[in-house]
């Protein structure tokens, strides 16, 4: 299995437990949260191959659901501006003067990028499934406000705090799948939230287009769209407070043992599983390594093609000819196609060792296709042009992968935050630039905007077999020292992935 490393024999995980039942009191400063676990169980402290898969069956049934579906409201919400965008919003706030429309899909990522670290540093000091509950409350709230807005300027303020608001979903579900699977399955667990933003585009054109109908009343058609995803948003907020797993450490309606082997599996990992204090020597570490600073480089390249994909494909699809209908249905083939990318690209990871970066590599070559065919091609190549439109966030695929990637690679719980909102820090940029590379004087063609699109693919490709090879490079290194891969350290918050000499980086 992909990414697996060599089974550890059980009986090592008997010193720990023999430790932690030793120590009148747990260290949570410096230990690891999951000592406690080991602590107080006092059963078989070895358990069999399918008694773990039934466990991660359980942990599959009870997790992914919320994550998918937290991650696919997420999305609609997101996708929302494009389609109401050809219901009349344009005109009705006066959005299509300048770069105005650009900028309200740019000014969202701002929000993002002012919201996203607080929004981790809050889900690691209290419990993250009620933060994450107040987040898609509050987020709700402010997307049913949008019907609300009457000009332009107030659709700036509205969209920068409902991107502020947002901005925890994605760093705190990258902490919660490593807190509960191996490092060779979290990169499956990663795809298959995150293809959520295909799939979403298969149904959320046939809602707004049927709410795109309504007539009459004081309200305009792509209000109703906001206020219907918003009060969808608000009802799935009670969901998540009483159904959603936080962490195996805390999860209810679990056994003892079944809450000791969800522990105790974690231990090859070499990360740890949960630790409440914030550690400053770790969050600096985030900024002098210089793998989070490529996996930063890599997540803000890959979503300069986001811009068109989020904000412009429904108008460039009707560009090539089509009419409202027909321009909305045909996001619906793209949804199809990227959200079964998002979830491939991740098994290929799952299913075979040490393939992460290049399978980044492959995604991106999709993106360059497809943007040098939106580019290039005339408008009558309507054939061509919707296997572009269609294919065009090959990159998704490689967003996947790179989210984790970068969890898996990270140890240290401080780290692992920080990093999350890190690698979400470029994600929030990467959108942010992206519409404002697509000009209404450049329509419908938006030639710089494909041209910038291409360079920034090709850069993600060079720097993910850059990532790659300095991965190689240390885990040499340190094989050099005669301290080979071990798990003594697994829940020693202490140290970190750069500190810990046993921890090697997966490829």
């Amino acid at each position: 299995m992909a990414d697996k490393p060599e089974i550890q024999s059980q009986d090592a995980v008997e010193d720990v437990v023999t430790e932690a039942r030793q120590q009148k009191e747990i260290d949570t400063v410096h230990q690891d949260e999951a000592m406690k676990v080991l602590a107080s169980y006092d059963g078989d402290l070895h358990w069999t191959p399918a008694e773990e898969k039934a466990l991660v069956r359980r942990i599959d049934f009870r997790l992914m659901p919320i994550l998918i579906a937290t991650y696919g409201l997420q999305y609609y919400d997101k996708a929302m501006l494009a389609q109401a965008a050809i219901f009349g919003l344009i005109e009705d706030l006066d959005l299509d003067v300048g770069t105005r429309y650009s900028f309200s899909a740019s000014i969202f990522y701002l929000g993002f990028i002012c919201g996203a670290t607080p929004a981790i540093l809050m889900a690691q000091r209290w419990p993250i499934e009620r933060v994450a509950t107040g987040i898609v409350f509050v987020w709700g709230v402010v997307m049913m406000a949008t019907a609300g807005c009457k000009s332009y300027s107030g659709f700036f303020a509205q969209r920068f705090f409902l991107g502020m608001i947002e901005a925890g979903v994605s760093p705190m579900f990258m902490l919660v799948v490593s807190g509960f699977y191996r490092k060779h399955e979290q990169a499956l667990r990663m795809g298959l939230w995150y293809c959520a933003t295909g799939y979403v585009s298969i149904i959320s054109p046939l809602i707004n287009y049927g709410l795109g109908h309504i007539n009459g009343g004081s309200l305009n058609s792509w209000q109703y769209m906001y206020l219907v995803a918003g009060a969808l948003t608000v009802i799935w907020s009670f969901v998540i407070f009483f159904f959603m797993p936080p962490d195996p450490i805390r999860v209810k309606g679990f056994t003892e043992r079944q809450r000791y082997i969800a522990v105790a599996r974690l231990r090859s990992n070499n990360a740890g599983v949960r630790n409440t204090h914030f550690k400053a020597r770790q969050a600096l570490e985030v900024f002098m390594d210089p793998k989070c600073w490529l996996v930063f480089a890599m997540a803000f390249l890959t979503m300069i093609a986001n811009g068109p994909v989020s904000t412009f494909i429904p108008i460039i699809i009707q560009s090539f000819g089509f009419n409202q209908l027909n321009s909305l249905l045909l996001v619906m083939p793209s949804g199809l196609i990227i959200g079964t990318i998002e979830w491939v690209a991740p098994y290929v990871c799952y299913r075979w060792a040490n393939k992460r970066t290049w399978v980044i590599v492959v995604c991106q070559m999709g993106t360059v296709l497809a943007a040098l065919l939106l580019w290039q091609l005339p408008r009558n190549a309507t054939g061509g042009l919707l296997y572009g439109a269609f294919t065009l966030a090959c990159f998704g695929g490689s967003y996947a992968v790179l989210m984790g990637l970068q969890t898996a690679n990270i140890a240290g719980y401080t780290k692992k935050s920080v990093a999350a909102s890190f690698i979400f820090l470029g994600y929030c940029l990467g959108n942010f630039v992206g519409p404002l590379l697509f000009k209404a004087e450049d329509s419908p063609v938006y030639a710089p905007g494909f041209m910038a699109v291409v360079i920034t693919s090709l850069l993600v490709a060079v720097l993910s077999v850059v990532y790659r090879y300095l991965a190689i490079w240390d885990n040499r290194r340190r094989d050099k020292t005669g301290t080979l891969e071990d798990f003594d350290n697994a829940y020693d918050d202490d140290l970190t992935d750069t500190k810990n000499p046993q921890f090697r980086y997966q490829l």
